[in-house]
């Protein structure tokens, strides 16, 4: 055999594990309309063998009814004279006689001289292509339309594909997440979505959602948020054995329901404080105790810290004297005359909740040694977050009660002021009681 024929028949031997290999039923047709390839495919698909259908002259008699065979073998050879492919869907018979409905792409094989040579044609079942028609269309709905955040994620932890709505959620475009680490993206929380992720990995997904909390960095700021999240691992379908892809991460915003149950649940439990408080307080015969003990009521899950500064007047001078520290166990005494005022300066929160009749929040500067800005105002070491409110009974000002908390915990908000302005009134009430005034309501 020459050389040119052991070229010819290595590269025949080619194509066929070529066409044996792909994953779609294809066929070959010569110009006059006979069968020149088949693959393991199409055998897959309709039962006959290569061996059956090469040479025979189109699909009648065997492959489709009579009433079919002339329009599928006029349809399909049409496809040598048009530009493009063709998309047709026909009645084919199986081996066992049975019909099955399958959808073609079809084109013409032009010759050395340019001229038709043939006819090229991949079929598969319809129902498997609107299977893959709809899993290609799911995904980029997901990808482009839908309302929860869609985020593909590499073995790497990184996000490799984002959706629009994920992107709004970060505050960044699509294509500035990708690659990046999530320690870029989240402020807090990434320890707690990356542990997910590798057990999501490593374990599969989990049998149900997770909420999340987390803080976004955005170029408008750090934005906290509670994020119920889904997973999925992602495996290739073409590995023999899986092969992990990365995670399938969807989550939804849900901040706004959570708050609203935090707030609920809070202000249950602010009540139900100042209800025990008030029962308390009742079975106490010294004012200043009972004073004492809605405090310790009004500290549970509220404020690590409470200083009580009585009003001492000297002519003109308005002075602040120390009346009670929760560190010592709040037992709050009246000061005498002689009492030595404490030495806050002229822009000291308690004094500015006085000049207002209101309350005054503070915080330690970010970075900053907090113990050095508590020590600065005469308050307790540890102290980084401040409420002062005004004590006020009978239209008279009897001092003021500052709240204090801790570097880990989150700076007082305006429902926390709220919350001491309540405390503060009885509180006031009780003491001015002591002082000597009308009875306790």
């Amino acid at each position: 055999m020459s050389a040119s024929g052991r070229s010819d028949t290595a590269a025949d031997d080619l194509l066929a594990a070529l066409l044996d290999g792909m994953d779609a039923a294809l066929c070959a047709f010569d110009s006059d309309g006979v069968i020149t390839h088949w693959n393991r495919e199409a055998e897959r698909v309709l039962g006959w063998s290569a061996a059956e259908a090469v040479g025979r002259r189109g699909f009648a008699g065997w492959a489709a009814r009579p009433a079919d065979a002339d329009d599928v073998q006029e349809r399909l050879m049409a496809a040598q004279h048009a530009a493009g492919r063709q998309v047709h869907e026909f009645a084919l018979l199986t081996k066992e006689g049975g019909r099955i409905l399958v959808r073609t792409q079809s084109a013409g094989v032009p010759g050395a001289d340019g001229k038709p040579a043939g006819v090229y044609c991949a079929f598969s079942e319809v129902h498997a292509q609107i299977d893959l028609e709809r899993s290609i269309a799911l995904s980029e709905a997901l990808m482009d339309d839908a309302s929860w955040g869609v985020v593909l994620v590499d073995v790497d932890l990184r996000p490799a594909v984002v959706n629009t709505h994920a992107a709004r959620a970060f505050g960044a475009g699509r294509t500035a997440l990708l690659g990046r680490p999530l320690a870029d993206l989240l402020a807090q929380g990434v320890e707690e979505l990356e542990g997910a992720l590798q057990h999501v990995l490593a374990e599969g997904a989990p049998p149900a959602p997770m909420e999340l909390w987390v803080s976004v960095n955005t170029p408008e700021g750090v934005r906290r948020r509670c994020w119920r999240c889904g997973f999925l691992r992602l495996s290739s379908p073409l590995a023999e054995e899986p092969v992990p892809l990365g995670v399938g991460w969807l989550f939804q915003d849900v901040t706004e329901a959570r708050q609203a149950e935090l707030d609920t649940g809070q202000l249950r439990f602010r009540a139900n404080q100042l209800y025990r408080a008030g029962r308390a307080a009742a079975e106490c015969e010294d004012p200043a105790e009972a004073a004492a003990v809605r405090l310790d009521f009004a500290l549970a899950g509220f404020a690590e810290h409470a200083l009580v500064d009585l009003v001492r007047t000297a002519g003109p001078e308005r002075r602040l004297v120390r009346s009670g520290v929760s560190s010592s166990g709040l037992a709050l005494l009246l000061p005498g005359p002689g009492a030595i005022p404490v030495r806050y300066g002229a822009s000291h929160p308690a004094l500015q909740a006085l000049d207002r009749i209101g309350p005054v929040r503070a915080s330690a500067p970010a970075g900053g040694p907090a113990d050095d800005w508590a020590g600065a105002r005469q308050w307790p070491q540890g102290a980084a977050h401040a409420l002062c409110t005004v004590l006020r009974s009978r239209g008279r000002t009897l001092g003021a009660l500052t709240f204090l908390r801790g570097p880990s915990r989150p700076a007082f908000d305006r429902a926390d002021a709220l919350y001491a302005e309540e405390v503060a009134a009885r509180v006031a009430a009780d003491l001015d009681l002591a002082a000597g005034g009308p009875g306790r309501p």
